[in-house]
């Protein structure tokens, strides 16, 4: 089941924000995240906020668009109530769930009532995520059609037996297909890759880095398996029926891929995600990273705004009842300090390339970097010219380098 959201304070039903979030507004982007939560199968691995047909209980799939329409236009009052001026979205990502198994005449209402609300900036990037099982041609069009820019395919992998433990319904043949007709519709194509299944083989990994690059795609992303408390595959593991993912193998798989891509000609941007070229980057994601401003629009999004952060109810019918009452769906939110939010900065920016200023370090962690760069962790030419930028090594050991950089 999908995991517990956090704790917090409470919400205010009318949604408006402490007048904080007005400073340095003008150096954040703005952009929107609509969590579409719907699945035709759980896959055992997933702790997503998502729910097949027979868990909705008293809420229909075919409503939701008009829900979401609901929350947007609430968002759009209570940003201008809360005083923070007017801006465009300059991204806007579809995620899920699967967001393409709703029609795509509801993912382009849900579009449009973004583009009322706020507009969007000239050069939007609009994304939704994909099955490769769940769209045809004729989909895909319509989402160009309707201002989509971009679209994520879960491959996952190439190889039938890594797909079957991670219960992926698609077949692996069909990738090329859907990449193709995507990119006859307009739309930039990336690929999601998981690497460390259960069973999976160095070789079988290689076979699934090889068939992703033949499509060509614009951007990759490969995530090692995260097992999750509380999913099917957890209890698999404890009750012995699969292996446990091996971390040496996985991180024998990271480097393959690194490899693989640069020679390809991808360059990583972020730990886990590869672009063909700067202009391919997911400018959604680097957003998060950067600390930018999102509304999330559905049932357990998190939203983030001048260092206030807040997620909605998870259930379907909760998240139904409070929008169409004309309440705030946040089920609960947090005003982050200078501390936190100093530490969080640390943490996001480590990840990517374009790495963390030296300057913006305390006195702690300019004294760490010496030793980062000696362990091969952190580039010396890089650090010379005043940031912080990840090794391949440093990349294996990320978590690691930023408790260095931040621990007393």
């Amino acid at each position: 089941m999908p995991s517990a959201l956090p704790l917090g304070d409470p919400a205010p039903a009318d949604g408006l924000l402490p007048t904080s979030v007005v400073d340095g507004v003008a150096e954040r982007a703005f952009g929107v995240y609509l969590h579409v939560p719907f699945c035709r199968v759980r896959c055992g691995y997933c702790d997503f906020n998502t729910y097949t047909a027979t868990e909705l209980r008293g809420v229909s799939q075919s409503e939701y668009a008009g829900h979401a329409q609901r929350e947007v236009d609430f968002a759009a009052r209570a940003l201008e109530l809360s005083g923070l001026p007017a801006r465009e979205a300059s991204t806007v990502f579809f995620g899920g769930g699967t967001p393409t198994m709703l029609p795509a005449s509801d993912l382009a209402g849900m579009l449009a009532a973004v583009r009322d609300a706020w507009g969007l900036a000239s050069g939007a990037e609009v994304t939704t995520e994909a099955n490769p099982d769940s769209v045809d041609a004729a989909y895909l069009r319509s989402l160009a059609d309707a201002g989509f820019t971009r679209v994520s395919f879960g491959m996952q992998s190439a190889v039938p037996h890594v797909l079957a433990t991670l219960e992926r319904t698609h077949d692996p043949e069909r990738v090329p297909l859907v990449v193709e007709w995507a990119r006859d519709a307009g739309l930039q194509v990336s690929l999601d890759l998981i690497y460390g299944t259960p069973g999976e083989s160095l070789e079988d990994w290689e076979r699934s880095l090889d068939s992703a690059i033949a499509c060509r795609p614009d951007h990759l992303s490969a995530y090692s398996l995260i097992v999750e408390t509380g999913t099917k595959l957890a209890r698999q593991i404890k009750s012995g029926q699969v292996a446990e993912p091996d971390e040496d193998l996985q991180a024998d798989m990271y480097e393959l891929a690194d490899a693989r891509l640069a020679d390809a000609g991808y360059g990583w941007y972020e730990v886990s995600n590869w672009a063909r070229d700067d202009d391919h980057r997911s400018r959604h994601n680097l957003a998060y990273w950067q600390g930018h401003d999102w509304w999330g629009v559905g049932p357990g999004a998190h939203s983030h705004v001048g260092g206030v952060r807040w997620w909605n109810v998870k259930h379907p019918a909760a998240y139904a009842g409070r929008v169409l009452a004309g309440e705030s769906p946040a089920a609960g939110r947090e005003t982050l300090d200078a501390e936190t939010r100093r530490v969080e900065r640390v943490l996001l920016l480590t990840r990517i390339r374009d790495g963390i200023a030296t300057a913006e370090l305390d006195q702690h962690g300019r004294t760490a970097v010496a030793g980062l760069i000696a362990d091969g962790l952190v580039d010396a030419r890089a650090a010379l010219r005043g940031t912080i930028e990840l090794t391949l090594s440093g990349r294996l050991l990320a978590d690691a380098v930023v408790r260095r950089l931040l621990d007393d």
